[in-house]
């Protein structure tokens, strides 16, 4: 259970728990921007253009986070309010593209924090930057109701279509993938994101010299 880790470790934890919380919140909101950009005012008029966790994940998500450390957001949109065919689409990848440009702003950071030997600033950053590319991975997955789903149905309409039972058992046997893969998906992160950190470095620490 993660909660016990608040005590075993109150500083990694909290470190966890702040970063988490921020990028789910920096996603949903790039969700409910990116939907009143293309005509649907749903999520704005809801009050959901705010980096408010409460607003954007919601207690129960927020006691979720921090009992197992898994946590999730959701913003209203109505793709019937939508400009064209494809918003919904752009809507659904805002979330997950947010991520991976946190991903590289943290990144960056961490090779900041690298070369000014920062050790602080360097854990917080390089969970961020590792955890925000899991957000990415994780949320392009075509699986209802992750946003790879959202994209995927954009441009196959039937899927939205299929009978409730096949959706559900689909997103049952894709979740359960997803489930045994978890760790690949967190190993596959921390490769890219130790590359990406030695690349910034590498680039970065002649200008700073």
């Amino acid at each position: 259970m993660f909660i016990s880790r608040l005590f075993e470790n109150p500083m990694d934890a909290s470190m966890y728990l702040l970063v988490i919380i921020f990028s789910i919140c920096v996603h949903e909101y790039m969700h409910a921007r990116a939907a009143l950009w293309q005509g649907d005012s749903t999520a704005a008029e809801q009050g959901h253009l705010t980096l408010n966790p409460l607003k954007q994940m919601g207690i129960f998500s927020l006691i979720m986070l921090l009992i197992i450390g898994l946590a999730f957001g959701s913003v209203p949109v109505n793709p019937d309010r939508m400009k064209h065919k494809y918003s919904n689409a752009i809507v659904s990848f805002a979330g997950p593209f947010a991520n991976l440009i946190l991903f590289f702003i943290f990144g960056i950071f961490t090779a900041l924090a690298m070369i000014k030997e920062n050790q602080n600033a360097l854990n917080m950053f390089a969970v961020g930057t590792q955890l925000n590319f899991v957000l990415f991975c994780f949320n392009v997955m075509p699986v209802p109701p992750l946003d790879g789903f959202g994209i995927l149905s954009t441009f196959f309409p039937k899927l939205r279509n299929s009978s409730s039972e096949f959706i559900n058992g689909a997103t049952l046997f894709l979740f359960m993938i997803l489930l045994f893969s978890f760790n690949v998906i967190f190993t596959v992160a921390a490769i890219v994101s130790n590359e990406f950190v030695i690349f910034s470095v590498k680039k970065l620490a002649p200008l700073l010299s």
